[in-house]
């Protein structure tokens, strides 16, 4: 798209996910895609009528020589809008691996933080079409389920906050070109080429996938209908959850698991993980593959009227007489030297449907 549709494409995001927000947190890499999304911002909060204030962070993992110079440059572009800006350090030891992953968690509880002590209520961040592109092939290579497959989220709620994702409809390059249209100084971070990266080997497969008609509008059309389809169920796997729930208390669900049993499969799969999710607060995630055993054990007992009882992510689930199914949080266990062990999520059972 043209420059004026890009920012046509950006401010009717902006008008639908920053509508009450206190104060929006941007977080600035200094990349052509944030640089974009704060220049892009802060011209749409210019024409608004009550825009809500703006701030901008970066985050210094100290990964690089160069970081805290590249962190000291992000400060200027801030300032030179007009918005505050602060530089976000990443302290302690790194990880030797599963380094990206650990620096994400690392930027958006630092982003998380920083926004909540400046009463930001929405942190926006750059993702674009591209990057929803490259996440829906990593989650197609991981055997990702509907969920998985909707990819980014324009979206969703972490640790007490929006995080907005405004960009998703609008490619990389075109955000670049804004930037070199408007005289954008950028930085290139050379961790989105390195071959050692996930990210990176998927962006070399772009031109072989796009030959042979894997385009990134396609992978994005992709995570949209997932994404519709994801809700559609969610929505249908509430309501058959609700209509099973005989009680709730803090520590046991009780369902009537003969309610469910005519169900899809789909949606006794998500009566379940909600069911487990409710029994155990905190990081209620478990792998798909993990729940769709537990289904398929706890769908052979009710079929054959026996009892059963499983755990999974740190919850116990228990099929009694009468097709009810009690899941509450797993009991702690006692290890051979007498002490006792709270209980914890076996090895690859985290993670994402």
């Amino acid at each position: 798209m043209d420059e004026a549709g890009l920012v046509r494409s950006a401010d009717s995001a902006f008008d639908r996910l920053l509508a009450g927000a206190s104060g929006v947190l941007i977080a600035l890499s200094g990349g052509a895609d944030s640089v974009a999304l704060m220049a892009l911002l802060t011209a749409w909060a210019g024409r608004a009528e009550a825009p809500p204030p703006l701030h901008a962070a970066t985050v210094d993992h100290g990964l690089r020589g160069q970081s805290a110079l590249e962190a000291a440059r992000c400060a200027q572009q801030a300032h030179a809008l007009g918005l505050p800006h602060a530089i976000l350090t990443w302290d302690g030891p790194k990880p030797t691996s599963g380094l990206q992953e650990a620096a994400r968690n690392a930027r958006y509880a630092l982003l998380a933080a920083h926004a909540r002590s400046i009463g930001a209520s929405h942190v926006v961040t750059a993702h674009h079409a591209d990057d929803q592109a490259e996440t829906v092939l990593m989650r197609l290579c991981a055997g990702s389920g509907i969920a998985g497959l909707a990819a980014m989220r324009e979206t969703i709620l972490r640790e007490g906050l929006a995080h907005v994702r405004p960009l998703l409809a609008i490619r990389k390059a075109e955000l670049a070109a804004f930037c070199a249209g408007r005289g954008l100084a950028t930085i290139d971070d050379p961790s989105n080429a390195d071959p050692r990266f996930a990210r990176a080997r998927m962006r070399g497969l772009a031109d072989v996938l796009q030959a042979e008609g894997l385009t990134a509008e396609r992978l994005v059309r992709l995570a949209a209908r997932a994404a519709r389809a994801d809700e559609a169920l969610a929505a249908a796997g509430r309501e058959c959850f609700e209509a099973a729930r005989l009680s709730q208390t803090d520590c046991v669900i009780r369902l009537d698991w003969r309610m469910v049993a005519p169900r899809p499969a789909e949606i006794r799969l998500r009566v379940l993980a909600e069911a487990l999710g409710r029994a155990c607060p905190g990081d209620a995630s478990v792998r798909l593959d993990g729940l769709e055993a537990l289904l398929d054990d706890v769908d052979a007992a009710a079929a054959a009227s026996l009892r059963l009882r499983r755990t999974l992510g740190g919850r116990m689930a228990t099929l009694m007489a009468g097709g009810v199914l009690a899941v509450a949080t797993a009991p702690a266990r006692r290890t051979g030297d007498g002490a006792v062990r709270s209980p914890r999520p076996r090895p690859g059972t985290r993670g994402s449907s």
